[in-house]
């Protein structure tokens, strides 16, 4: 019996020290990873091209495509080193950061970033390590900024720097991304996670290097990103909730309603959205997660995200084996749930106005009327799959591809399993291959109807307008 899974929101489980075996990846992909995080923060390239390998083979043997999902690092600000390796501010003390590589003490540390010096102003708040400090500018000049201890605390070596006021004038992509970013591209993966995006044309740029190779994933952490979300998510062809930077550089009380905000545009859209950082944190070092974490969950399902995602939790703690399957036992028995099920229905987009989204919606509503056991869609980019994965239907959606690259990417949507299938010549064809592999991969038996969509001509992408209710013989 092939593997399928009995959810339609989507897991991705990042590899580390924790999860680099071949026996670990396997038992994470078996206990509900659908897609798989590489993280460019950690790990050199040789690491990461022996996890790809291996996620490779796995795929092949389990005859399921997997996505990977690498995770480029990002404009990463910090500060410079002390002479003793740390030192204690003291709220209301002077402390001055500048340009100088001197080690630090007490009273200033380098600043390694001028464009943070320049766009800074009085009274710009400086938040160090996670937001544990925060300092406020009292004054600038060329190549120091004077500033005043609101919050003390220790403060050590090449700790982080968020500026949440400004809009920095720095590239999302560093020299480190783009050398990460060819070497991922080269090996064929499936998404580029985009750090620290301020601007439409940072995604823009990122799209352009990936050249079509690679779905552009944009993480939202900054809340200038927030201002230009609409045209962001436009441009983008996933979409982040990346919580943790969110909510040093936002109030925690905003971080919430901007979850839902991105969720809800994004959805919208019609791009798949992933919920992000520390959804079961405490199961980094104990078996189970909290309450709260179970809950934080629940919600980003019923929320409407395509996918939920574990950092540090599979990367580098005690129990990522427990972490995935509790994720999968949460986000399985939300989905059982009745109230998911109308609120699933009471948030649905309205289809916009063009045939492939009319199909889609059409597709949804034939499959509850009929009680259909399967939505069957044929796609050569999965625009068809993804259209009708925006109407959220009851019943499975099976993302039939000729494209392996295509057939990873569905990975990461919402109610969709990737199967691959052969090029189709003629209606016929089609609705002979869609109830063949709805019934090979265990949606339908004889007797049952599928829902059956694609773009005719066959092969041409972005064309979905045609529906056809095919009954398993």
């Amino acid at each position: 019996m092939p593997l399928r899974r009995r959810r339609r929101t989507k897991i991705i489980a990042t590899l580390g020290p924790a999860s680099s075996s071949p026996e670990v990846i396997e038992r994470l992909f078996r206990a509900g990873a659908d897609v798989f995080r590489l993280n460019f923060s950690h790990g050199s390239h040789a690491d990461h091209a022996e996890r790809i390998a291996i996620i490779r083979a796995l795929e092949r043997r389990m005859e399921r495509p997997i996505g990977i999902l690498a995770d480029v690092q990002g404009p990463k600000l910090r500060v410079g080193r002390f002479q003793g390796g740390r030192v204690q501010l003291q709220a209301g003390q002077t402390f001055r950061l500048d340009l100088s590589p001197t080690p630090g003490d007490v009273r200033r540390v380098q600043l390694p970033h001028p464009e943070i010096i320049l766009a800074a102003g009085i009274g710009t708040t400086l938040l160090l390590d996670d937001g544990k400090l925060r300092l406020r500018v009292t004054r600038q000049r060329e190549d120091h900024l004077e500033t005043e201890v609101v919050t003390g605390g220790p403060l050590s070596d090449r700790k982080g720097v968020n500026v949440p006021d400004v809009v920095l004038p720095i590239p999302a992509l560093t020299e480190k991304d783009r050398a990460d970013l060819d070497f991922v591209l080269e090996q064929g993966i499936e998404y580029v996670g985009l750090s620290f995006v301020q601007r439409p044309e940072d995604v823009a740029e990122a799209k352009a290097i990936a050249d079509g190779r690679a779905w552009i994933m944009v993480k939202m952490e900054k809340p200038q990103a927030i201002d230009n979300l609409d045209e962001i998510v436009r441009l983008a062809d996933c979409v982040m909730v990346a919580r943790g930077d969110l909510g040093v550089e936002c109030p925690p009380e905003e971080v919430p309603l901007m979850q839902k905000r991105i969720v809800r545009t994004a959805r919208a859209a019609g791009k798949p959205v992933v919920v992000a950082t520390q959804m079961l944190e405490s199961m980094i070092g104990a078996p189970a997660p909290t309450r709260a974490e179970a809950s934080d969950v629940a919600t980003a399902v019923f929320d409407g995200a395509d996918a939920v995602m574990l950092s540090a939790e599979t990367a580098a703690g005690q129990y990522p084996y427990e972490a995935v399957n509790m994720m999968d036992r949460i986000v399985a028995r939300v989905e059982q749930d009745p109230g998911w099920r109308s609120l699933t229905d009471a948030n649905r987009p309205e289809p916009q106005r063009n045939s492939a989204d009319a199909i889609a919606a059409a597709a949804r509503q034939v499959a509850h009327t009929i009680e259909a056991e399967a939505i069957a869609t044929f796609t050569s980019t999965g625009s068809t799959t993804l259209r009708v994965a925006r109407e959220r239907p009851d019943c499975p959606i099976l993302g039939l591809t000729a494209s392996e690259q295509t057939a990873r990417r569905m990975a990461v949507i919402w109610g969709v399993h990737p199967v691959m299938a052969p090029e189709l010549h003629s209606m016929t064809d089609m609705v002979a291959k869609a109830i063949r592999a709805a019934a090979q991969e265990g949606f339908a038996k004889h007797g049952d109807e599928v829902v059956v969509t694609a773009g005719v001509p066959f092969g041409t992408a972005g064309t979905t307008n045609a529906l056809r209710v095919a009954i398993v013989k």
